[in-house]
């Protein structure tokens, strides 16, 4: 869908500083996000297939964090009826410019809208699906409580929401055992020590993980009737909530 370049953003000794999903993010981002998350190959796919499975007539899917649209490819490849929309929001400009670039070829964009806005902004409604893909980690954690309730509110009955992100475990040493089998897979994926340090560094600012049962939690107060876990591969998971 894009041409994104092999990402050497941390190759070099540079000063540290927060991660931002700025151009040089963007321009990487394919290769970025497929080396640094397990599975996420297989997250983006099984999207598709439950959008599908839960898209109703007329009703609204939205992309919440969107990037540079991988999650809103799949659901409108995959689903088959004609009677929906897709809204695709992300605040980075450089990932909205890419994505809106690569759709202009796409059979699928008269049915797909995009919106360069911060999702706590975005007003959900008719929503039938709801995707953070990745998303909800880079929210504050004081602000996720509230993005949950004014989903849920703006979503149809039998909707469904789909959380993924990277988790941390309430067991300190199964934690510290998952945050080194994922070390040695990003080292297996071509990533150097200095590269995996420096990332790391400018993220733990930037994104906050938290338990599975803090995420639980959350959704049920806000009002889900159910929710569970669908994948996990080390310490990232993909989440299934139903109004």
């Amino acid at each position: 869908m894009d041409n994104s370049k092999q990402d050497k953003i941390y190759a070099n000794t540079r000063p540290r500083q927060d991660f931002v999903f700025d151009a040089s993010v963007a321009d990487v981002f394919t290769d970025m996000i497929n080396r640094s998350v397990p599975g996420y190959a297989t997250i983006i796919s099984m999207i598709g297939v439950l959008a599908n499975r839960y898209c109703s007539p007329g009703s609204t899917i939205y992309d919440l964090g969107c990037s540079l649209g991988g999650a809103t490819m799949s659901m409108a490849h995959h689903i088959e009826r004609q009677d929906y929309k897709i809204v695709a929001v992300d605040n980075s400009e450089a990932m909205i410019s890419r994505f809106e670039k690569s759709l202009e070829s796409s059979a699928k964009k008269q049915q797909i809208e995009l919106l360069c806005a911060d999702i706590a902004d975005v007003e959900i409604r008719d929503a039938s699906v709801v995707v953070l893909n990745f998303t909800l980690q880079f929210i504050a954690q004081e602000r996720r409580e509230q993005l949950m309730r004014r989903i849920y509110s703006g979503m149809k009955p039998g909707g469904i929401l789909i959380l993924s992100e990277k988790i941390k475990l309430a067991d300190a040493d199964l934690n510290a055992l998952l945050i080194d089998m994922y070390h040695q897979f990003k080292q297996a994926q071509g990533y150097s020590e200095l590269e995996i340090s420096q990332k790391r560094s400018a993220l733990e600012n930037v994104l906050i993980p938290e338990t599975i049962a803090q995420h639980k939690t959350r959704l049920l107060d806000a009002g889900f009737a159910s929710v569970d876990s669908w994948f996990q591969c080390f310490n990232f998971a993909s989440m299934i909530a139903f109004k």
